[in-house]
């Protein structure tokens, strides 16, 4: 693991460790915390509550005489050991406890804090209406993960302590709480309500949660266990609609992890302003409201279903066995993130999950090339939440994917089996998922570790095959064209390479080679010459391809390869000739691949193509069956700028879709066509008015169409009429998800306003800059990313100085230098020049107006 501080070279990406980063560890441990017990009660008006905790802690050694504490933001009232009044220093975010009697092995001690807290910013949340937002529920509700539970009760804050919990909360009557474990006591006490919740298994201090709402709740059961989803009133239907499959999901997960559901009972509850999409708490998970899904959204949104697997596998995989530090998160994330894939593929099929699984690599590629690459365990950070990217998630579950293809699908299961029954209730490290493969199958895949977890990176081929007929060989030369001139990138791994034939239903004919070097070329004989060629058959393994193949073999193995992604790099690899003959074939997939995903990518490559034909290919695709098809076909249309696209696209904005997705991407591309200089140019003032009234009239679920019709605004980057728009749905009282697009729209439409204009945007965006919401915040950063003027950065490294939120701080740091690349460093001077020559002239019409005064003073 140490090796992972020395990859700071990253070949040419950037580094992942901003400037005051440094190792974490976790604390030495004074002793083991048994029991934590809660007793709160709830002021809702006033965000504020009081009461005690109270710890049990089991001394592991001797003559401790100071007890710290993480406590930050709390009123501390008063600390007792075992009933006796004990000293105490308090700095706001570290509570110290002088002992008046030094441990002693054996001896529990029973910690008793009486404290408040006051409106906090972090840790528990108090949602409530107000005059911009009247129909907002009352609620409140807690996230601990990573280290915000020290925001709301005094603990020892970090994963590799487990204990048993309890929590008592007095709430108004009306409204209900929710807790983990079960519910033990309810009480009524005038207009309050008491409930009192006790969590038997032991979890760490982030898995402690509290919810609090006038709930519905819907029962449902697994085995006799309670199953419960509680969201707002009247939207009871689309609870069933969006959670109904989890005691299906339940049974799948207890199979394949081969261990039983541990917990007493499953709850989701589903809550206002959610900073994540969803929190796996032990047996109570909390989940945006976002995720409720309507009749209409239904038809092509599978990313709640995934969000609902993903936090039930935490069940097991986080919550049952437990992280001991921050940087082995990616064990419990990408198993979470590769159960996506699991249940894809139980539900949907084989190829449904290949495609499930591309769609995670590019995820993490994206990140990789364009944000920074790191090891997947590393002790070197600012906040352990940055650790929470998609080298964990993604790249997480491909490394769980390229295990079970190491080891095969029985051997597979069988090491996942033994590591969680051997680690259930207790906490693990990435070796320790290493030890448990060993130990059930006998294989060591340190190799793929050392390759793919402890350090940063993937190989990157390029793969060109020719035939030489004399002789029946195949040639295939395989080049890493990541690797550095010292080879030390190198990766070394066995690859599959299939040769298949049209005329043949057989499998193809697969030979493994062990790819190691920086270019390398494998010879097979063959009876005769194959029709394609499939690299990576299967595509199991992280990694990016070129594939360097004539085009008759990338035709072939795009109408035949049984692998859907297979057939997406050929399609991606014809698009690159882009020929007549390209486009011909990518027109054939469009209207001819069985599999949706595969259309999806073929749209994309067509609109590549500047042919007519192309256009020609594209259209016939908006009559596809499948929305999420129609969708990528409208949005690749936006690439293909004239007046026939406009028109083909125009009717999905005035006569509506199935699909609130292919809506609101209809509004997006017509706004970049009608934009874009045309000769037969439609008028920009009809094609903002059209948006205009989708703005006005298209109110619906999530707001995803009208936020399409601020995208489709956006690309008038000139327009002060669509300026003028935007700006007004930036104002408090609009739905949220609509304003948040917006927020995010003024850092693309800023790009060609007048001087005046960009100032109105830059003193809006800096207004809202000081709201607290995080989400408004990630908002704001990603507006001002997409500016070209240097007062953004003064905006965003504003925002890094004065969020509470870790993550902000990073996206806003790292966007200050996007902004600086925006401008580039003529564009950037200049700029400098003319907004000092402004202060200068400023400065003089001051002083000659302080002249005048004096001298009308004399």
């Amino acid at each position: 693991m140490l090796q992972s501080y020395f990859d700071t070279e990253n070949n040419g990406h950037k580094s992942f460790e901003l400037p005051g980063a440094k190792p974490h560890y976790n604390p030495d441990r004074p002793g083991q915390v048994e029991h934590i017990f809660l007793d709160l009660n709830l002021d809702i008006p006033h965000q504020s509550y009081y009461g005690n905790c109270s710890i049990r802690l089991l001394p592991i050694r001797n003559n401790i005489e100071r007890l710290t504490l993480d406590a930050v933001n709390l009123n501390i009232q008063s600390v007792q050991v075992d009933e006796v009044i004990q000293k105490f220093e308090y700095d706001g975010e570290k509570l110290s406890i002088q002992l008046s009697q030094p441990t002693q092995i054996g001896n529990r001690l029973l910690i008793n804090i009486a404290y408040s807290v006051e409106k906090p910013q972090r840790g528990i949340y108090f949602i409530q209406p107000d005059k911009h937002y009247p129909h907002k529920p009352t609620q409140v509700w807690t996230q601990g993960e990573d280290e915000d539970s020290r925001y709301w009760f005094p603990c020892f804050d970090y994963p590799g302590q487990l204990s048993t919990s309890e929590i008592r909360v007095r709430v108004p009557k009306h409204l209900i709480a929710i807790s983990n474990g079960e519910l033990i006591d309810t009480a009524v006490d005038g207009d309050d309500k008491i409930y009192h919740w006790s969590q038997q298994q032991v979890h760490p201090t982030y898995l402690m949660t509290l919810a609090v709402g006038n709930f519905a709740e819907i029962r449902d059961e697994w085995k006799g266990k309670p199953v419960t989803y509680y969201v707002e009133k009247e939207r009871e239907a689309d609870a069933k609609r969006s959670m109904g499959k989890t005691p299906r999901m339940i049974e799948f997960l207890s199979e394949k992890y081969g261990y039983s559901y541990a917990f007493p009972k499953y709850a989701q509850v589903c809550v206002d302003d959610f900073i994540f999409g969803g929190m796996e708490n032990t047996s109570t998970t909390l989940l945006t409201d976002r995720c409720l899904l309507d009749e209409r959204a239904v038809l092509d949104n599978r990313n709640t279903e995934s969000l609902v697997v993903h936090e039930l596998a935490h069940q097991w995989f986080g919550d049952l066995v437990v992280i001991k530090h921050w940087s082995h998160a990616w064990i419990k994330e990408g198993m979470a993130s590769y159960s996506e894939v699991m249940w894809t593929e139980h539900e949907y099929g084989e190829q449904d999950a290949a495609y499930y699984r591309l769609l995670e690599a590019r995820s993490y590629l994206s990140e990789d090339s364009s944000r920074y690459r790191r090891p997947m365990v590393t002790h070197v950070y600012r906040e352990a939440i940055e650790l929470y990217d998609r080298h964990i998630y993604e790249k997480g579950s491909c490394v769980y994917h390229m295990i079970r293809t190491e080891l095969g699908d029985e051997l597979f299961w069988q090491a996942i089996k033994i590591f969680v029954q051997d680690n259930a209730h207790k906490t693990v490290e990435t070796v320790d998922l290493l030890r448990s493969i060993e130990k059930a199958t006998g294989h060591n895949l340190t190799f793929l570790f050392d390759q793919y977890v402890y350090r940063g990176g993937h190989p990157d081929f390029k793969v060109a095959y020719s035939w030489d007929g004399d002789a029946n060989l195949a040639k295939v030369t395989v080049t890493q064209t990541q690797a550095s001139e010292d080879n030390k990138d190198l990766f070394d791994l066995r690859i599959p390479i299939g040769f298949g034939y049209t005329q043949s239903e057989s499998a193809l004919k697969t030979f493994t080679v062990r790819v190691n070097e920086r270019e390398q070329s494998f010879y097979f004989p063959l009876t005769e010459k194959p029709d394609f060629i499939s690299f990576d058959m299967g595509n199991n393994y992280l990694k990016t391809v070129a594939l360097e193949y004539p085009v008759p073999e990338l035709k072939a193995q795009l109408q035949f390869d049984p692998n859907p992604v297979s057939r997406i790099y050929a399609a991606e690899a014809l698009a690159k000739k882009g020929a007549l003959e390209a486009t011909k074939a990518l027109t054939a997939a469009l209207q001819n691949d069985p599999f949706w995903g595969v259309r999806v990518e073929v749209a994309k490559q067509l609109a590549e193509i500047k042919l007519d034909q192309a256009f020609d290919g594209l259209v016939a695709g908006l009559q596809d069956e499948n929305p999420c098809v129609r969708r990528a076909v409208i949005e690749s249309l936006s690439e293909i700028k004239t007046h026939t696209s406009y028109k083909a696209v125009k009717s999905f904005v005035q006569d509506g879709d199935a699909s609130y997705y292919v809506e609101a991407a209809a509004c997006r591309t017509m706004g970049a066509i009608a934009a874009a200089n045309l000769e037969d140019k439609p008028h920009e003032e009809k094609v903002i008015k059209l948006l205009k009234t989708v703005l006005e009239e298209k109110a619906g679920w999530n707001e995803v169409v009208r936020s399409g019709a601020v995208a489709g605004l956006a690309e008038f980057k000139t327009s002060e009429a669509a300026l003028n728009l935007l700006i007004e749905y930036t104002k408090l009282g609009i739905p949220q998800p609509l304003r948040l697009a917006t927020i995010r729209a003024l850092g693309k439409i800023s790009v060609g306003q007048t001087p005046a204009n960009l100032e109105r945007i830059l003193d809006r965006l800096s207004e809202i800059a000081r709201e607290t919401f995080f989400l408004t915040q990630v908002a704001v950063v990603s507006a001002l990313g997409q500016m070209e003027t240097p007062k953004a950065m003064g905006i965003l490294q504003s925002l890094a100085n004065q969020t509470a939120d870790g993550r902000v701080r990073r996206y806003a740091e790292e966007e200050v230098t996007k902004v600086q690349k925006n401008i580039g460093p003529e564009k950037s001077l200049r700029q400098m020049r003319e907004e000092l020559n402004q202060l200068k002239q400023q400065n003089q019409e001051l002083k000659s107006r302080l002249e005048t005064l004096e001298a009308k003073s004399k």
